[in-house]
C-alpha cells in the first residue's frame, strides 16, 4: 500500500516527546508536513525528521490535498477547532487529549466525525499499555465477577507543567490536574468497567500552590513557563462518579499536595477479584479454594512503554484496513461531560446529574 501522509499540528514538547517517534517509526506512515506558530519550532522538528512542508497556518497544512490524516497536539483549547476544519476537509485525525475543553465542542467533533465518515480518536495510550491489555483481558474473561466499584487517580508533590503558560490558563486549557491527568485514568477505568454511561457526580477543587516555586516530577517540564503568566486552575480535584448500572468511582488528581511521592493509580473491585495497579505495579485480589489470595502478575513491559505507539498504531489500522476503533468519539463527549460537571459540582457544592 502506498504510506498514509501525516499532516502535523503543534510542533511543542506533547509531539517531540509523546508521538513523534511512533509516527517515524511507522513502515506505512509519512510524516508529511508540520505546522506550529512558532516556525522555528516546526523547522527544527522538520529538519530532524525530515520532513519536506513547513507551515505556520494549519488551516494551510489542512487544505494540502496530498495529507490524508492530521495529528493534533496544540493546547487544549484548539483541539475541536482544527478537529472539525480537518474533518471537513476529509481528513482523519488523531488528537491529543483532552477532546476539548467543554461539552459543546466535544459534541460538534463528534457530529463532524459523523458526517464526514472519517475515523477520529483522540489519544487514550494508557488502554494501549501491558497491565491495561492483560486486565482488559481478565475482566472479559469473567475473572473478576461483577465489578462494582473503583478509584482511581495521579498525584504529584510538586509538578505543575508550563506554569503561567497554557496549561494554567483555565481559558486556555480548560482546567488543571483534573482535565489534564484525569482524562488518562477516569478513561482507563471506565473502559475497564465496560464503559458505563455516567449519571452524576459530585466534586471539589483546590488551589493552594500557585505561588509555590519548587518541581520535583519530570512532567512538569510539559508545557513552558511564564512567570507572569496566569494561574487560575486547580491544583487539586476530588470527586465521585456514579453510572447507571449502580457502579461508582472515586477519583483524585493533582499536581502539588503535601504527599510522600508522586503515584498513579488504579484499583477496581469485583464480587470474585478485584485489582490495585500504582505506578505500574500490578496486584490481584481473590480466592481459591477457600483462602484469600494475592497474585501479582508477571507481565513483559517493553523499555520505554507508555502506550503511545500502540494506540498510533491502533489509529492507522482502523484507515488502512477498516479496524473497527475501540476508542469512539462518543467516549470523548462522555468524558467532557464528567470533567465538566464535576467542575460545576466544585464551583456550587451540589450533586450534577448528567
Amino acid at each position: 500500500m502506498n504510506k498514509l501522509k501525516l499532516g502535523v499540528i503543534g510542533a511543542g514538547s506533547i509531539f517531540r516527546n509523546a508521538h513523534v517517534n511512533a509516527w517515524h517509526a511507522h513502515p506505512d506512515v509519512e510524516i508529511h508536513a508540520v505546522c506550529d506558530v512558532i516556525k522555528e519550532k516546526a523547522d527544527a522538528v522538520a529538519a530532524q525528521y525530515d520532513i519536506p512542508h513547513v507551515y505556520t497556518d494549519y488551516l494551510e497544512l489542512i487544505n494540502n490535498e496530498e495529507i490524508d490524516m492530521i495529528d493534533i497536539c496544540t493546547g487544549n483549547i484548539y483541539h475541536s477547532e482544527i478537529a472539525i476544519a480537518a474533518l471537513e476537509a476529509g481528513k482523519h485525525v488523531f488528537c491529543e487529549k483532552p477532546d476539548a475543553i467543554n461539552v459543546e465542542e466535544a459534541e460538534k467533533m463528534l457530529a463532524a466525525s459523523e458526517k464526514s465518515g472519517k475515523v477520529l480518536m483522540t489519544m487514550r495510550n494508557n488502554r494501549f499499555r501491558a497491565h491495561a491489555q492483560f486486565l482488559k483481558k481478565y475482566i472479559t474473561a469473567g475473572h473478576m465477577g461483577e465489578i462494582y466499584t473503583g478509584r482511581c487517580g495521579w498525584i504529584r508533590r510538586r509538578g505543575i507543567p508550563g506554569k503561567g503558560g497554557w496549561f494554567t490558563n483555565k481559558a486556555l486549557s480548560g482546567g488543571g490536574p483534573l482535565i489534564d491527568l484525569g482524562v488518562h485514568f477516569i478513561d482507563l477505568a471506565i473502559w475497564l468497567m465496560g464503559n458505563p454511561k455516567p449519571v452524576s457526580v459530585f466534586g471539589a477543587t483546590y488551589r493552594k500552590f500557585a505561588d509555590s516555586t519548587i518541581s520535583d516530577s519530570k512532567h512538569s517540564q510539559f508545557g513552558e513557563r511564564n512567570e507572569n503568566g496566569i494561574f487560575d486552575v486547580e491544583d487539586l480535584a476530588t470527586g465521585f462518579i456514579r453510572f447507571e448500572n449502580g457502579e461508582t468511582l472515586q477519583i483524585e488528581f493533582s499536581w502539588a499536595s503535601n504527599i510522600e511521592h508522586e503515584m498513579n493509580f488504579l484499583e477496581l473491585r469485583g464480587t470474585q477479584a478485584g485489582f490495585s495497579m500504582k505506578n505500574d505495579e500490578l496486584k490481584l485480589f481473590t480466592e481459591l479454594e477457600g483462602a484469600l489470595c494475592d497474585i501479582y502478575p508477571r507481565i513483559p513491559i517493553e523499555k520505554g512503554d507508555q502506550g503511545h505507539s500502540k494506540h498510533i498504531d491502533h489509529f492507522v489500522d482502523c484507515i488502512a484496513n477498516g479496524t473497527e476503533p475501540i476508542i469512539l468519539p462518543e467516549h470523548g463527549v462522555d468524558m467532557i461531560k464528567i470533567l465538566m460537571a464535576l467542575y460545576e459540582s466544585a464551583e456550587t457544592g451540589e450533586l450534577v446529574k448528567l
